[in-house]
């Protein structure tokens, strides 16, 4: 297994070497896969300190000078400090500007509220012409590298660190947006980045007590692919949505927004992060389990909720 954050830039690494027009900013923050791109690609990497915003003016300033351009920060700061940038620099004039953004979620968990990114996907995906990924396993990652640096809209990455189990192999189309990870008939789970891997195990548990579940990797959350995932919706009459993320505006938001708008009447269950002001911070899984996010959590609710025992 290949660190999820490694296998992004060691494709980036690999395009920028054909293409020297990819220039990468970072605030300050560094990965152990970007040590060859400093070393190999001196003239392509820039540090600019740590200025978030701007960081953004910078890559605008670069973009409309024919450079294919990559930012590089903590989520919880490259999305929330430099809104107004990336509203007006870059989704405002359409600007293909990519940003990476590190740690998504909890996974800076002991870092403390601060660098918890639980807002990040609400604030990016209320702006248009913005395209948000959040790959799931290295392939995922890799492949997401690619496509980023081939769009034409400015693009979010929301990108988790640490070795994940492998999903996918390295033929699978990352296009459609979406995938069915695990086929099942009793339940629907919709979930995204590090927490397929958490809905993966809550199946496992469910299948125990003959729960048969349906997982979905939305592993391109913004625009979805709204035929394909109303096509699967339909089979079911149960609905789960998973993430490490805020209640509002995030994956839940976006299942329930497609449900209404298209006159689907489906029990929803939302597990999320609720809307209140955290003054804790521990490991992840301690951060999972304050926020009711843990497995054993999860699987009481959903019996509870849904009444399958």
């Amino acid at each position: 297994m290949i660190d999820i954050r490694d296998a992004f830039f060691d494709k980036l690494y690999e395009i920028a070497k054909k293409d020297k027009n990819v220039i990468l900013l970072t605030v300050d923050l560094g990965a152990f896969s970007l040590d060859k791109f400093k070393r190999d690609l001196k003239d392509q990497y820039i540090n600019v300190g740590i200025a978030e915003q701007n960081i953004i003016n910078l890559a605008s300033g670069l973009t409309l000078e024919k450079k294919s351009v990559f930012v590089y920060g903590l989520s919880s700061f490259i999305t929330t400090r430099c809104f107004e940038q990336i509203k007006v620099d870059l989704s405002g004039m359409n600007l293909p500007v990519k940003i990476i953004g590190s740690g998504p979620g909890i996974c800076y968990s002991i870092d403390g509220p601060t660098h918890h990114a639980i807002q990040d996907v609400a604030i990016m995906r209320s702006l248009p012409n913005m395209i948000i990924y959040s790959p799931s396993d290295s392939t995922s990652a890799s492949n997401i590298a690619k496509l980023s640096y081939e769009s034409k809209n400015p693009v979010y990455i929301r990108i988790d660190k640490g070795k994940y189990p492998s999903l996918y192999s390295d033929k699978y189309d990352f296009t459609h947006g979406l995938s069915i990870i695990h086929t099942g008939k009793d339940l629907l789970i919709i979930t995204t980045g590090m927490m397929v891997h958490q809905a993966i195990k809550l199946s496992e548990k469910l299948n125990k007590i003959n729960i048969d579940t349906c997982i979905i990797d939305l592993f391109r959350i913004n625009p979805i692919n709204e035929q394909l995932l109303l096509s699967i919706i339909k089979s079911f009459n149960r609905i789960v949505t998973i993430e490490e993320h805020s209640l509002i505006g995030g994956i839940g938001s976006i299942v329930s927004e497609l449900l209404t708008d298209n006159n689907i009447f489906i029990p929803l269950k939302r597990f999320g992060i609720n809307d209140k002001n955290c003054d804790k911070c521990g490991d992840r899984d301690w951060m999972q389990k304050y926020y009711n996010l843990d497995i054993d959590s999860i699987f009481n609710s959903v019996i509870h909720e849904y009444r399958f025992l």
